[in-house]
């Protein structure tokens, strides 16, 4: 969201606020002694209710593979949902940012869990790159040392790493427990027994790092490139390309005839999309896959209907074993 964007945003929020927080306070989170959690997408929402158990009520605002994150607007009833939040959890650098807008807007003074910033990945000088969307008047005391903005050469995308996950729910389960002491117990039950089903994920991935290491993918978009990472295969997609493709713009002619060769050439073995995305370049390049008999599999970047993170990641290494396979 860029800066004028974000103004007209808050200026919205603004101004509808008194009458929502006067008429529509049904449409909140239902206030029945349980901590309110909000998630800026389902991933996390999720992840959130597997720690809190049955002491929370998590709301996410993006829940539906037909809603976009990079380019979510959000509405007075979010900002009223996020008002009454005992704590936020959100993705960071730049993929909803969204969600700090709803926070400056609100004036909440809930703790935020910002998933970006517990990435290995996370660059030390994050505070130093410039961010063309950033405003520091647009945050709360919490968020004035923090850019959530895109971070260049930085994959947003954290929630396909595992080792960010993990120090997502160690990190929920702790600010749960400051919020609710009586039950910490529990709360760090729940992240024991997540973090042993996120060891099997790892099992699972070095599994395809034995079988197939070193071996090419081709990715549209950077969504899964953790994941692919820590299966030990190598990206080969042009830069170019997948910030084009990511960012809904036209892919250069070179570009694209580099994209083209590579698949052609016979090195690739998998070919990943992004389910909720596409485009004539993409659709190109999946024509050509096919043509030299390499499969295709597509990732998604919201929670599909009825599985959790866990049986979800599952299934998209199950995918990309049996692609590679």
């Amino acid at each position: 969201m860029n800066q004028s964007r974000r103004a007209l945003t808050l200026l919205g929020l603004a101004a509808a606020s008194t009458l929502v927080l006067a008429g529509c306070a049904s449409g909140a989170a239902g206030d029945d002694g349980r901590l309110q959690v909000v998630a800026s997408t389902n991933v996390y929402g999720q992840i959130a209710s597997e720690i809190g158990g049955d002491f929370v009520d998590v709301t996410s605002i993006v829940s539906s593979a037909s809603q976009d994150p990079h380019s979510f607007e959000p509405s007075a009833r979010d900002q009223l949902i996020v008002s009454k939040a005992d704590l936020v959890i959100e993705n960071g650098g730049g993929y909803d940012a969204f969600v700090d807008a709803l926070i400056a807007s609100s004036g909440t003074d809930a703790p935020v869990i910002t998933a970006a910033e517990l990435s290995p990945a996370w660059p030390d000088d994050a505070d130093d790159h410039d961010a063309d969307d950033h405003d520091a008047d647009d945050h709360d005391e919490d968020h004035d040392d923090h850019d959530h903005a895109h971070i260049e050469g930085f994959n947003e995308h954290v929630w396909y790493d595992v080792d960010t996950v993990r120090a997502v729910a160690q990190q929920i389960a702790d600010e749960l427990a400051v919020l609710d002491p009586d039950h910490a117990t529990e709360f760090a039950a729940h992240a024991k027994a997540f973090g042993a089903d996120l060891d099997g994920l790892d099992d699972a991935l070095a599994d395809i790092d034995a079988a197939h290491g070193g071996e090419q993918v081709f990715m549209t978009e950077p969504v899964p490139g953790y994941l692919v990472e820590d299966a030990g295969l190598v990206n080969v997609t042009p830069e170019a390309f997948s910030e084009a493709v990511e960012e809904e713009q036209d892919v250069a002619p070179a570009t694209l005839l580099q994209a083209l060769d590579l698949i052609r050439g016979g090195e690739v073995s998998v070919l990943i999309t992004n389910a909720q995305t596409g485009g004539a370049e993409t659709a190109l390049v999946v024509d050509a896959a096919d043509e030299h008999g390499i499969p295709t599999i597509a990732f998604s970047e919201t929670l599909p209907k009825g599985e959790t993170y866990v049986s979800w990641m599952q299934a998209n290494i199950e995918a990309l074993s049996a692609a590679l396979a």
